[in-house]
């Protein structure tokens, strides 16, 4: 019996054993945690991941340093991207410019242009979009704003193909380059010259003789003029004249009588 008690007691004190619960502190409970071991996974993997580049850059530094422009470009091209404020203050700039000029004078492919695009913005169909490290100026079909069924209507929209025979105008590294290419040149009517023999129509840089003989004459033009040997001469007989005259004067001065 004695040893059916021993027996009985050993089993009692496993099965509470078995049954009490774990105590564990809360910092290792949270170590434990599915989203802390998910961030150390990711901090190995990222770790991994910049020794790998450390280590290919130093075996390939060519690859490594075209790489490293690439992305310096891109990033660079992000932020100096142009918007659309920009695109609307360079044509009125634009405008302004034109405007100051006589229409005899304004060249006929930059007014053209700018005339254009002023009429598409006064539309409201100027649209812009950006593409990371570009934008582009486009122009619609009707106003973003117009309520028409063609204009909401999703199935009757521009389909993408025809986006780039849209497009007016891109925007990269802080300018518009085609408003600023057909602004070339923009006071010079070449109409005025259509006229004229093909050799007369071509103009060419001036020389470094004809600059300095340019410069030259410039210079020569704020000296004052000097008469020539002629000029002195009559000068010089004018001056006799004169001379000869006041002694005469004084002769007959001389000569006349004192009254009585």
């Amino acid at each position: 019996m004695a040893s059916l008690r021993v027996v009985r007691r050993m089993f009692c004190a496993a099965a509470e054993t078995a049954a009490a619960p774990v105590t564990t502190s809360r910092w290792e409970r949270l170590k434990n945690s599915k989203a802390v071991l998910w961030g150390r996974g990711l901090v190995s993997d990222y770790k991994e991941a910049c020794r790998e580049i450390v280590v290919g850059s130093w075996e390939r530094p060519v690859k490594a340093s075209v790489y490293a422009s690439l992305l310096g470009g891109a990033w660079a091209g992000f932020y100096t991207k142009p918007d659309h404020a920009s695109f609307e203050a360079a044509l009125l700039e634009c405008s302004n410019m034109l405007g100051l000029l006589s229409p005899w004078i304004r060249n006929g492919t930059s007014n053209g242009h700018v005339q254009s695009l002023v009429k598409l913005h006064n539309e409201g169909r100027l649209q812009h979009t950006s593409l990371g490290v570009l934008s582009l100026v486009y122009h619609s079909d009707y106003d973003s704003d117009t309520t028409l069924y063609e204009a909401q209507c999703s199935n009757l929209s521009t389909p993408w193909r025809e986006l780039p025979q849209r497009i007016l105008d891109v925007g990269f590294a802080g300018r518009w380059w085609v408003l600023d290419s057909k602004m070339k040149d923009y006071d010079v009517n070449e109409d005025e010259f259509k006229h004229l023999p093909p050799h007369m129509q071509v103009t060419l840089p001036p020389t470094v003789q004809e600059v300095d003989r340019s410069e030259r004459l410039h210079k020569e033009s704020w000296l004052a003029l000097e008469g020539g040997e002629e000029e002195k001469e009559t000068h010089l007989v004018d001056r006799k004249e004169e001379s000869g005259g006041e002694e005469g004067q004084i002769q007959a001065l001389e000569e006349k009588p004192t009254p009585a």
